[in-house]
């Protein structure tokens, strides 16, 4: 009997261990997986009672996200305290805060239909990226601001520098003329006839992307201090590499006189412009207070306090 007793506790520590070791070997292939769903709020024991603690997820959706809002102003709500700027009617500052945006939840796309691996964004603005790599950074900000001037037919004022110093104006690409580049030398051929159409005005946009970089949008910009930042300024290091967002809606704490913003951008490869978060919030609050101290961290970039721009009236 003590013998068949040893036996039968050897079998059940042997079933034991080959059940752990089948459970082990389950769990590791589910680590192996691809992570396809997000995983459940830990709980929390408060006054005996469970709730989740994902806090970024419930207060991001509830306090700061309109997900039927159609445009910047509509989908992201402003922090209790505060309202928004008033601007000019008709200024690109009224235009910018009414961007429209894709359904909420629409994912970023690279130029070429790829999905941007980086969650830093809470919306994105509905307007095309085009089929090649072109419209990076400092486009994005020549793209917005010259879709507001040809909105409003203010055809003169659509001017941008190539990197090598040439101005090209789409009052002369108006014209039938286009621009032939040459080594380092730019300049203009008689082509073609008239033409006014938003085709001709995005063929002449990728021309100027092909060519305009972040250092020469910083040459063209004027600088400005911090404290006089509004909507349709530009946070730009103008280098290689560079990189600039630009600020499409602000508002301001009643009380305290605080301004926040939000800021804007397109990144390398060329892809959908869109609403940054604000990585310092783990609440889900997008905006920025422009309290930051001496340096501005965005999700994919840094900027300091002086590296403010605004376009020339």
């Amino acid at each position: 009997m003590p013998m068949l007793r040893k036996i039968m506790q050897l079998v059940a520590a042997a079933v034991l261990i080959f059940a752990l070791m089948i459970g082990c070997t389950s769990e590791q292939s589910q680590l192996n997986k691809k992570t396809e769903i997000a995983e459940k709020p830990k709980l929390e024991e408060k006054d005996g009672i469970s709730s989740p603690t994902n806090k970024s997820e419930r207060n991001y959706e509830q306090s700061f996200i309109n997900s039927h809002g159609k445009t910047i102003s509509e989908r992201i709500k402003i922090p209790k305290g505060y309202e928004r700027v008033e601007v000019p009617r008709g200024s690109f500052a009224e235009y910018l805060r009414n961007l429209p945006l894709k359904p909420h939840g629409t994912k970023v796309r690279y130029y070429n239909g790829e999905e941007k691996p980086n969650d830093v964004y809470v919306a994105v603005i509905d307007i095309d990226v085009g089929t090649r790599d072109l419209q990076q950074c400092a486009d994005a900000v020549i793209r917005l601001y010259s879709e507001y001037l040809y909105k409003n037919r203010q055809y003169d004022k659509i001017h941008f520098n190539f990197t090598n110093g040439f101005r090209a104006d789409f009052k002369k690409w108006m014209q039938g003329y286009r621009i032939k580049v040459e080594g380092n030398k730019a300049y203009w051929v008689k082509k073609t006839g008239y033409c006014d159409d938003y085709a001709c005005f995005r063929k002449y946009l990728d021309m100027v992307f092909a060519y305009a970089g972040t250092l020469s949008l910083s040459q063209e910009m004027k600088r400005i201090p911090l404290k006089d930042l509004q909507i349709g300024d530009v946070f730009l290091k103008g280098s290689d590499p560079g990189h600039c967002v630009i600020v499409v809606d602000m508002a301001q704490n009643t009380k305290t006189g605080e301004k926040i913003f939000l800021l804007a951008q397109s990144y390398m490869p060329a892809q959908d412009i869109h609403i940054l978060k604000n990585p310092a919030n783990e609440d889900g609050n997008p905006w920025y207070s422009i309290n930051f101290g001496d340096v501005l961290i965005t999700p994919e970039w840094q900027f300091t306090k002086d590296q403010v721009y605004r376009f020339w009236e």
